[in-house]
């Protein structure tokens, strides 16, 4: 635990002022050195925006990097308090990949009754993940065993259980769609949306999704009040610094600090407004981070954690109850751990929730058949095995369209064609470049062979 005392009044000496240039670069060095991680992350992110051509800040990348790596974000507040204590825990991925298998055994295998309800699944889970760490931690505080050992253990112990739950690994579904709402929900829009530039139409009456600007005015004007916030609050933490007669940082770093923030988070705001508004898990994640900077920068529980984790002997001496407060450190990554697991769990549901449904030629035409429907609410993803052409997508898509759907893109697996191109976007996981020759300078004809058409779908010569 770090402590401060409030500087000397200055004398006038040429020693003092020449305070002033030095708590400068006194202070650019010290945030250099703190935001020098987020400063890296800038950097990387800005490399990947250029070497995907622009995919990575697209809103629907973006709200899918949020809502499925959000799980990291809520183990990683847990972990923050069990290093800071001194210690590791290395049973996290285990422990929440046990509570995401629990609950899909508890809502879709185990007849539970009132137990299988996905709410009352979420508590159980919770209260299980508690007990974990509560068992871990009594070892390690009350017996001393090395957290290194005890959560070894439950590591292996875990991903025993996790794989004795699903048969080997295989997945369980479907699970409710009410379960699938923090990872895969949006916050709604109370205020209403505001369009900026009207969507584009189809010949078929039907509106092209990606097109226009409609924004989602609830995500901005939580976005303006949370800049605003944090504007204020670093305005009003830095006058009480100089109100007491502690050193703060130059004016012109904390305005060029703040505005830098400012600026990325409205930016990110804009994205997820342009798109389908905040993602819940977003917002879980916000409220958690909040309540984990409150715990530790003003309440006592959190100081002496950091006091246990400077010296343990010093802080127990001083009357802390360094077991106690161990025991609890571990329930809280427990609890963090099995919300994880949850959140996995709600993305493996959203997963699993997609239909998969195929197109089917009738009479030489495309069609869907073996009872297959699809409506206007339905947004479709149009994938092939082997693009040669383009001719089989352009028809299912057109298949789709004609039925109410909104395509949303067009993927294979395999590109081999020259130049396709289709009006949704595109992606192929791998790209095959085929020659291709005029009919006067093919080499087949040439040689006398005989030339084959690519492609499956018939085509007039």
């Amino acid at each position: 635990m770090s402590t401060e005392s409030a500087p000397a009044p200055q004398s006038g000496a040429a020693e003092d002022v020449k305070q002033g240039p030095r708590i400068a670069v006194s202070a650019l060095t010290t945030n250099l050195r703190e935001y020098g991680l987020i400063i890296a992350l800038i950097v990387i992110m800005l490399f990947f925006q250029y070497t995907t051509s622009g995919t990575l800040f697209k809103p629907v990348n973006l709200s899918n990097l949020v809502q499925q790596n959000s799980f990291i974000i809520v183990m990683a507040l847990g972990m923050l308090l069990v290093i800071v204590a001194g210690y590791i825990d290395l049973s996290v991925g285990s422990v929440a990949g046990f509570i995401g298998a629990l609950a899909a055994m508890m809502m879709v295998i185990w007849p539970l009754g009132i137990f299988s309800n996905p709410l009352v699944v979420s508590i159980v889970c919770l209260i299980v993940g508690a007990l974990i760490g509560a068992a871990q931690g009594y070892w390690i505080a009350y017996h001393r065993i090395p957290s290194f050992i005890v959560t070894l253990a439950g590591m292996l112990i875990f991903r025993g259980i996790c794989q004795a739950l699903l048969g080997g690994g295989s997945s369980v579904g479907p699970l409710p769609d009410s379960f699938k709402a923090l990872s895969s929900g949006f916050i709604p829009d109370v205020i209403g949306p505001l369009t900026l530039i009207p969507p584009t139409v189809n010949a078929a009456g039907k509106t092209i999704v990606g097109s226009g600007l409609t924004l989602h005015m609830t995500t901005i004007v939580l976005g303006l009040v949370a800049v605003l916030a944090y504007a204020y609050f670093g305005f009003r933490t830095r006058r009480k610094r100089e109100r007491h007669g502690y050193e703060a940082e130059p004016f012109p770093l904390f305005v060029i600090k703040t505005l830098v923030g400012s600026a990325l988070a409205l930016f990110l705001v804009f994205q997820f407004a342009s798109y389908r508004g905040l993602p819940v898990v977003l917002l879980v994640m916000g409220v958690l981070i909040s309540l984990f900077v409150f715990v530790t920068k003003r309440m006592t529980i959190g100081r002496r954690i950091y006091a246990m984790g400077g010296n343990a002997k010093a802080a127990q001496l001083s009357g802390i109850n360094t077991e106690r407060l161990t025991l609890l450190v571990f329930i809280n990554m427990g609890v963090l751990s099995a919300l994880g697991g949850l959140i996995i769990g709600h993305e493996v549901a959203r997963a699993l929730g997609g239909r998969a449904i195929f197109a089917e030629r009738q009479d030489g035409a495309l069609t869907l058949r073996r009872g297959f429907v699809i409506g206007e609410t339905d947004r479709v993803l149009v994938v092939e095995d082997v693009l040669t052409t383009g001719g089989s997508t352009r028809e299912t898509m057109q298949v789709a369209t004609a039925a109410g759907a909104h395509v949303v893109g067009a993927a294979s697996i395999v590109d081999r064609s020259v130049d396709a191109r289709f009006e949704v976007p595109y992606a192929a996981l791998l790209r095959i470049d085929l020659p291709a020759f005029e009919p006067d300078a093919c080499p087949l004809c040439a040689q006398g062979l005989p030339v084959i058409k690519p492609g499956s779908r018939p085509v007039a010569t």
